[in-house]
C-alpha cells in the first residue's frame, strides 16, 4: 500500500475518530494528570514513549484519560492496579485490532488487487462503526455473563480474586514440526480451525477460553463434570478435522487465582505439566479431577505411575476416557 500523506492523515483521524492537536504533557495538564503516571499509562497501553513535544493525541485521549482520572478519584480504580488493567485491555485490543486489519485487507485485495489508501479509507468509513458497536454488544453479553457466574459460584469461603475453577490446556502435537511441512496457507487454514473447532467445543460445553498461545489453548469451566467433557470432546472434534493434528490435554481442578482476564496458581501449573506429559490423543487430569469424577457414570479414570515434572517430583496423573 502506496503511502499517500493527507489520505493517511484523513485515515487516521476517521480511524482515531479526532485530529491530532495535543502533546503527552497538555493532556495530562488538562485532565490533572501527573506526567509520570501519564507515560506508564501510555506505555502499558502497549505504544512506544511519546515525546514531550510530538502532537500526538486526540480530544477522544483528552476524555478517556479525564475519565480514568474520575474513576480512580472515585475509588473505582485503584492507582496500583490502573496500569494492569490498561495492559489487560490493551493485550486484547491489540489482537483484535491486528485480525480486523488483516481480514479487512484480504478482502479488498481480493475484490480490487493492489489496496491504496483512498481504498482503506473507504472500507474504514463503511465498517468501522459497526465493528464499534459489534465490540461494544459482545462485550455487555460476556460482562453480564461474568455478573452471574460471580453471583452463582462465588462462596464466603473463597479468598479474594479465587475461584474453584477447572483449568485445561489442550496442545497440538507436532505443531513445529508441521510449520516446516506445510504451506503459509495451509498452516494459516490449521490456526484458523484450531481456533474455531475449541471455540465451538468450549462454548458448547459451558466452558471459556483464557487466551490462545499459538499451538495451545488454555480454557476454564466452572463445573468438574463439564471439564472433564469438554477435554474429552476436544479429542474427538480435532479427530474429524482432516487439517488438525492430534491433540494432548491436562486438567486440574482447585482454587485459581483470577487476574484481569487471567489465570494463576497451582491448579493452572498442574494443568500444563499434565499437558506436557500426556500423550497425543489423550487427556490426563489430576487427583482432584479424579476423586471429583469418581461416581460419574459418563466417564473412565485409569490411574497411571506418577511422575516427576517441573515443580513436582510425585504428580499423580490419571488418564480419562468413556466408559466402556
Amino acid at each position: 500500500m502506496r503511502g499517500d500523506g493527507p489520505l493517511d492523515e484523513a485515515l487516521e483521524e476517521l480511524v482515531l475518530g479526532a485530529p491530532r492537536r495535543y502533546t503527552r504533557l497538555q493532556v495530562g495538564e488538562a485532565a490533572g494528570l501527573d506526567p509520570d503516571e501519564g507515560r506508564r499509562l501510555w506505555r502499558s497501553l502497549g505504544f512506544p514513549e511519546a515525546g514531550d513535544e510530538d502532537v500526538l493525541f486526540t480530544e477522544r485521549d483528552l476524555e478517556a484519560v479525564r475519565l480514568m482520572t474520575r474513576l480512580t478519584d472515585a475509588g473505582v480504580l485503584e492507582p496500583d492496579v490502573r496500569e494492569a488493567v490498561a495492559r489487560a485491555v490493551a493485550q486484547s485490543m491489540s489482537r483484535l485490532a491486528e485480525w480486523q486489519v488483516g481480514m479487512l485487507l484480504r478482502v479488498i485485495e481480493g475484490q480490487r488487487g493492489q489496496v491504496t489508501p483512498q481504498d482503506s479509507l473507504e472500507v474504514a468509513a463503511a465498517v468501522v462503526p459497526g465493528l464499534e458497536e459489534l465490540q461494544s454488544y459482545v462485550w455487555r453479553r460476556h460482562l453480564a455473563a461474568a455478573v452471574r457466574r460471580m453471583v452463582v459460584t462465588s462462596g464466603a469461603d473463597d479468598e479474594p480474586g479465587t475461584w474453584p475453577l477447572v483449568v485445561g490446556f489442550a496442545d497440538m502435537v507436532g505443531f513445529t514440526r508441521a510449520t516446516r511441512r506445510r504451506s503459509t496457507a495451509e498452516l494459516g487454514e490449521m490456526i484458523e480451525r484450531f481456533g474455531s473447532t475449541t471455540t465451538e467445543v468450549i462454548a458448547d460445553g459451558r466452558g471459556r477460553i483464557v487466551k490462545t498461545v499459538g499451538d495451545e489453548v488454555l480454557f476454564v469451566a466452572d463445573a468438574v463434570g463439564d471439564g472433564a467433557a469438554i477435554g474429552l470432546a476436544l479429542l474427538e472434534r480435532v479427530r474429524t478435522e482432516p487439517a488438525l493434528p492430534d491433540l494432548r490435554i491436562g486438567l486440574a481442578t482447585g482454587p485459581v487465582l483470577v487476574r484481569y482476564g487471567d489465570v494463576y496458581g497451582e491448579v493452572v501449573n498442574i494443568a500444563a505439566r499434565l499437558t506436557a506429559h500426556a500423550r497425543p490423543g489423550s487427556v490426563l487430569v489430576d487427583r482432584g479431577m479424579a476423586d471429583a469424577l469418581a461416581a460419574d457414570r459418563r466417564f473412565a479414570l485409569h490411574p497411571l505411575r506418577s511422575v516427576a515434572v517441573r515443580g513436582y517430583r510425585h504428580l499423580h496423573p490419571w488418564r480419562l476416557t468413556r466408559p466402556g
